[in-house]
């Protein structure tokens, strides 16, 4: 398939620059794929599609503020790092800016001091490898000076951290969040769990590679990112027993569905696991798993546009997000949702 056949018209004042002030009040596009119906809901609305016995898949990583802004030890120079993946200890892979002028060996200073770091080695696609030094806990430091990685789409200032992150996570390891998450409040997951729905949690660590550009003319020769996951076996209990008795699989976002997805038997069963996923969904994939997906819109020619075609079809996706232009969703991190129904109620 052509890459070009992912592409949509998109007017840049739909890409919502800040989260609506009520989580669950989002707008929600419905789509049913057996009846090719779109409906025009309000998030909270979602309820009415789930019913008791299904199970809520969602990941409940936890975006770090992986955004870093120092100077050079020896120039006093600006320098800006972007944490991507811990590779052992105080030892991280890292983007950073401006590039020519960190080489290894070089060292930064971070918020007067508090944090400091040395280049190792360069990496692979002009990443580094760094060993941070510091006295006290890693994590409280980041909290300290750091800012969230905000997709490089959003360029007004975040007010509140804990709106670039679900209610639910657990987890610190990511550097985006899984946005789809973004639309739950507390109050709404406990009528999802009156209603006597399950919800099953897996751990999926979001890399920047989700914003990387597919850059083939031929998407099968895209070479996909990796990232990294777990799900324990009390979670992959649950999603069984909603299988097994012929009940649904929601997965909340495309990380979750990338999960379930890459462990899941023929039958789609699961157990616990924890790996790396390089999983590539476009059409002609066989979900296993999954029967609805709740989810953003996404950017033209994506992966995950990709992922949702291949769930919903490429001609009834774009129909749908020409539709979405049409009525004014907000589209990506801070924008509205969609639920894909590719099950028999």
């Amino acid at each position: 398939m052509k890459l070009s056949e992912f592409n949509y018209d998109l007017p840049k004042e739909l890409i919502a620059q800040v989260p609506i002030e009520n989580r669950d009040t989002s707008r929600l596009m419905v789509l049913d794929v057996q009846k090719q119906t779109i409906e025009h809901k309000i998030f909270k609305d979602i309820l009415d599609y789930l019913e008791p016995g299904d199970c809520l898949v969602r990941n409940n990583t936890k975006v770090i503020p992986a955004r870093l802004y120092g100077i050079k030890q020896e120039t006093g120079a600006n320098v800006e790092f972007l944490l991507l993946k811990r590779i052992q200890g105080d030892i991280w892979e890292v983007m950073v800016r401006p590039g020519k002028k960190l080489m290894p060996g070089t060292k930064v200073i971070f918020g007067d001091g508090l944090l400091q770091a040395e280049i190792l080695e360069n990496l692979e696609g002009g990443n580094r490898k760094v060993q941070f030094t510091y006295k006290g806990i890693f994590n409280e430091i980041l909290d300290k000076i750091g800012l969230m990685p905000l997709p490089p789409y959003i360029h007004e200032k975040l007010k509140e951290k804990d709106r670039y992150q679900t209610v639910y996570a657990r987890y610190e390891g990511s550097s985006a969040a899984p946005t789809a998450g973004l639309h739950f409040t507390e109050e709404l997951l406990e009528k999802i769990k009156a209603k006597g729905i399950e919800i099953a949690n897996v751990t999926l660590h979001v890399g920047i590679g989700t914003f990387r550009p597919v850059k083939v003319e031929n998407i099968e020769e895209h070479d996909m990112h990796s990232e990294h996951f777990y799900i324990k076996q009390e979670d992959a209990d649950k999603i069984n027993k909603a299988k097994r008795n012929g009940h649904k699989i929601i997965a909340v976002g495309t990380t979750s569905c990338r999960v379930i997805e890459s462990i899941a038997d023929e039958n789609g069963f699961v157990k616990e696991t924890e790996g790396d996923t390089s999983i590539f969904i476009y059409p002609g994939y066989h979900f296993k798993c999954l029967d609805y997906l709740i989810t953003n819109f996404h950017l033209p020619e994506s992966t995950l546009i990709m992922l949702v075609s291949a769930l919903a079809g490429r001609d009834f996706i774009l129909k749908a997000y020409q539709e979405a232009v049409k009525e004014k969703y907000r589209f990506f991190s801070f924008g509205d949702a969609m639920l894909i129904m590719n099950k028999e109620k």
